[in-house]
């Protein structure tokens, strides 16, 4: 059957990088002016997107490297979003994780942006669902790796249909893996500087006992805890990042053929639509407490529970007014 895409869809497909980047502008400048492209490219997604997280300095932009050189040696296009830590002075991202990414600036089958997670604690950055969305439609593949954030950073996912988590050995015991949730959300978990030897046997000894105790399901996927090396990409190598490639290939035929896919999407979208209605509808609420003057001038003699059921009785009274 023919895809039936609008023009502007065409256009962003076949505008290589110049197009994809003024697209991540106008998303920045104006959300709201790109919400039917938006609703374009979610009902026709074609890349797998996989999410990286882990700690700091545990690998994850040199594995990212890899892949990325796997996959277009494979001809598949990939767009990458890199969230970075932010500046406190200038909100910006100091995008560090641009640079070890050892990509041909002139290769068109490839595209990077960096996205600072400013005040966000989850991993992720404001945009990042919706340049996700755009690059879903795009590229063949896309590649989100997750500001280092330590054992918060379980916002991935929210927007990725192969989840990895990556474990550096001596980062600790399987006590670290457990805490927030962390060992709960991967389809995936690498040890990764495997070339360490019984230091990175030992990391993937401890991850495997923290998996097992998250379980919940005998017929769901089995988590596949691999030991990479990222220095070795080898057809042959046990340690290598092609090894990884074929388990991110099986997951995600295994969520095709069985209906995860599609269900673990649209419990994202659901999640996605219920965030921007607690964003939006939170930032005009306040504006409207603060339009009709429901805070009291006297705000200073009450605590701040005793101002928040005032506001909620009054609230209440003009809903049902």
């Amino acid at each position: 059957m023919t895809e039936c895409v609008t023009p502007e869809l065409a256009s962003l497909r076949q505008g290589g990088k110049l197009a994809f980047s003024r697209a991540l502008s106008g998303l920045e400048q104006s959300y709201e002016k790109m919400l039917p492209l938006l609703s374009e490219c979610y009902a026709q997604p074609r890349a797998q997107v996989i999410g990286i997280t882990g700690p700091p300095g545990v690998g994850k932009s040199t594995l990212l490297s890899e892949m990325i050189l796997l996959y277009r040696e494979k001809r598949q296009t990939v767009g990458v979003i890199a969230i970075d830590p932010s500046s406190k002075q200038s909100g910006g991202a100091f995008l560090g994780d641009r640079v070890r990414f050892s990509t041909d600036p002139e290769d068109q089958g490839v595209f990077v942006r960096s996205m600072a997670a400013r005040q966000r604690l989850g991993g992720l950055a404001d945009h990042a669902t919706a340049a996700m969305v755009l690059m879903r439609a795009v590229f063949d593949i896309v590649l989100i790796e997750t500001v280092g954030v330590g054992q918060s950073e379980t916002d991935i996912s929210s927007v990725a249909d192969s989840i990895v988590f990556c474990v550096q050995p001596g980062s600790g015991d399987s006590l670290q893996f457990m805490k927030a949730g962390i060992a709960e959300i991967p389809d995936i978990a690498l040890v990764t500087k495997a070339d360490l030897g019984k230091t990175a046997e030992r990391a993937k000894a401890d991850l495997r006992g923290a998996l097992s105790l998250s379980s919940t399901c005998s017929d769901e996927w089995d988590v596949k805890i691999l030991s990479l090396s990222a220095k070795d990409h080898a057809p042959n190598s046990q340690n290598g990042v092609q090894e990884f490639i074929s388990a991110l290939d099986e997951h995600y035929q295994y969520m095709q053929a069985n209906g995860e896919l599609t269900e673990r999407r649209y419990k994202q979208a659901q999640h996605w639509l219920f965030e921007g209605l607690r964003v939006n509808f939170g930032r005009k609420g306040l504006d409207f407490i603060q339009q009709k003057k429901l805070l009291s001038d006297n705000s200073d003699q009450f605590s701040p529970f005793e101002l928040l059921g005032q506001i909620n009785s009054k609230l209440d009274f003009v809903i049902a007014g």
